[in-house]
């Protein structure tokens, strides 16, 4: 196809002229998925690329462009009490499961044990928004890179600008190891057992690297269980006690971490972001730029954007309302209102 098409949160738009451009409030341009210009070619025009001006600004906010990060230079940190309505991605590997299982199906203990984390997590947080493993998986491979590689500095930072995914969990299980007493013998009392279950977590930010462990074991009384097939319900508890205290751990590591996303392209003067409906964003939205291109070195605050339109699955469109034109994959963050100051930087709460 000899259209220009932008690839966004893995979907292909086609940018083509907006047939009710000249009704008032309405953008010049559209972005219409491939599959829909494709069935519908003759409504569609293709744009010529001329300089245009930018309309004018006309949406009203409040003063929320006044921020306290471009005067302070504060990290994305501050900006907690106000941004808590967006949501982080988070990518859950499978779990490392060390155990030699039977070929009884406990193979996918480990899977199991993942699909009840993540479960965990969207019961306990609003802030985050798990990505899916094997879409993650997919994209890796055809690029002929190995799921093993998912934890080094390059690939971390690839899933973040691709995906917008902030942070990587994995986790490994030792167990569950069962301990059963069995009835004496004249079999009056019941077979009875209870299992322990040891699972170690790493959580990687994938822009910085840096990497926080947990580790949970479940107490081995509260999994007791009596008479016919007991193993199998104290296996069954231990990692249903362990995951519930992992989740309570790990949401609060997750929430700590810091709100960002990235642009993904600019066009025209528009910019594309890696975020948008199901992060949380919503038009007016103002963000601030920052180019920052390693983890440690200087963030430039470069100005700042506010969002005018969200589509696709998870991504949005912007304009620059002030300072330059970002590049790609530079930084945004939420915008702090005035009078909302919070804690800042060296601030005890």
């Amino acid at each position: 196809m000899d259209k220009e098409v932008l690839i966004i949160d893995r979907e292909e738009y086609v940018k083509v002229l907006n047939p009710k451009a000249s009704e008032g409030g309405q953008p010049k341009y559209l972005y219409v998925p491939v599959r829909d210009y494709l069935a519908n070619k003759d409504s569609f025009t293709i744009p010529t690329y001329q300089k245009e001006k930018p309309p004018p600004e006309t949406l009203s906010v409040e003063k929320s462009e006044g921020s306290a990060l471009e005067k302070e230079g504060s990290s994305p940190g501050t900006l907690r009490p106000f941004a808590s309505h967006l949501k982080k991605k988070i990518l859950v590997a499978r779990f490392d499961d060390r155990m030699d299982r039977n070929a009884q199906g406990e193979e996918s203990l480990g899977d199991w044990a993942t699909e009840k984390l993540i479960k965990e997590l969207n019961r306990r947080s609003l802030q985050t928004l798990v990505v899916d493993f094997e879409a993650v998986k997919e994209f890796l491979t055809k690029r002929g890179i190995s799921p093993s590689d998912l934890e080094t500095p390059q690939v971390l930072r690839l899933i973040n600008e691709v995906f917008g995914i902030q942070a990587l969990v994995v986790g490994q299980l030792s167990g569950p190891y069962v301990f059963t007493t069995k009835p004496g013998k004249e079999g009056k009392a019941e077979e009875t057992s209870s299992a322990i279950l040891k699972i170690d977590l790493s959580v990687l930010e994938t822009f910085s690297g840096k990497r926080k462990t947990l580790s949970v074991t479940n107490p081995i009384v509260a999994t007791r269980e009596r008479g016919a097939f007991s193993e199998e319900k104290a296996k069954v508890k231990a990692v249903e006690l362990a995951v519930a205290d992992l989740g309570r751990a790990l949401v609060r590591e997750l929430e700590g971490l810091d709100w960002f996303c990235r642009v993904a392209k600019v066009d025209d003067g528009k910019v594309f972001l890696n975020a948008g409906r199901l992060t949380g964003l919503k038009v007016g939205d103002v963000l601030s730029i920052v180019h920052r291109t390693e983890p440690g070195k200087p963030e430039e605050m470069k100005g700042k954007l506010r969002i005018s339109a969200l589509f696709g699955i998870d991504a949005s469109v912007g304009n620059v309302i002030d300072g330059t034109i970002p590049e790609s994959n530079d930084i945004l963050t939420l915008t702090k209102p005035e009078g909302n100051q919070g804690p800042t930087r060296g601030s005890s709460s």
